[in-house]
């Protein structure tokens, strides 16, 4: 795989060193069979700058700090949504008593949203923080857009919302099926869904913006 890239690369550079465009490549690589998203990285290598030669971007390398950034911004994103979530489904649970629900249950409910609400106190200032740094450092080098660590989180909560999404689809449609439906299932299925799917939107428009700008 390593030295079909380096093969990939090579001819990149050669033709853009010819005076070959961009697209001339991207068509002649296409029609040989290399994948679009391997043709996008390959000319994503080199700046589009008026030079002679063709000009290579910096490759992203991980760094210590880097990984730790992105690490806490991804670990304090998965504790608000799912203390969020939780909160929400205890207000609805006390909105909406059922008879069927479990003394425990009601008399565990102020103790949880305390700690749910400790919990996004902490953590969301956090999330915030911590993305208005990555934000900044994002504008001020462009290149740290293609971290391997940024991408493999990025992706990885992109599946874990997506399976979250399905899932709650999956029980909502049981539940209809088998005319279980109530206000108090569909107000939390419909918190699961605008959690998931609010983080599923906005990082899923992040990669796409990214991908056009390369």
């Amino acid at each position: 795989m390593a030295s079909s890239t380096d093969e990939l690369n090579r001819f990149v550079r050669d033709a853009l060193a010819r005076g070959h465009s961009r697209e001339d490549t991207a068509a002649a690589l296409a029609a040989a069979g290399w994948l679009p998203d391997q043709v996008r990285t390959a000319l994503a290598a080199y700046a589009k700058v008026d030079f002679p030669l063709p000009v290579p971007r910096p490759r992203p390398y991980l760094s210590a700090r880097e990984a730790f950034l992105h690490l806490l911004l991804f670990s304090t994103l998965y504790v608000s949504a799912w203390h969020l979530g939780d909160l929400l489904f205890a207000l609805v649970t006390l909105a909406l008593p059922d008879a069927a629900d479990p003394e425990w249950l009601l008399a565990g409910l102020a103790r949880s949203m305390r700690g749910n609400v400790a919990a996004l106190l902490v953590a969301f200032p956090v999330f915030l923080f911590v993305a208005r740094l990555i934000a900044r450092e994002l504008a001020a080098n462009a290149a740290k857009r293609l971290s391997p660590i940024r991408r493999w989180l990025t992706w990885m909560t992109l599946f874990l919302a997506a399976g979250v999404l399905i899932g709650d689809s999956i029980v909502l449609v049981d539940r209809l099926l088998g005319g279980e439906l109530t206000l108090r299932f569909l107000l939390k299925a419909g918190i699961v869904a605008a959690i998931a799917g609010s983080v599923f939107g906005w990082y899923l428009h992040e990669l796409r913006g990214e991908e056009s700008e390369e």
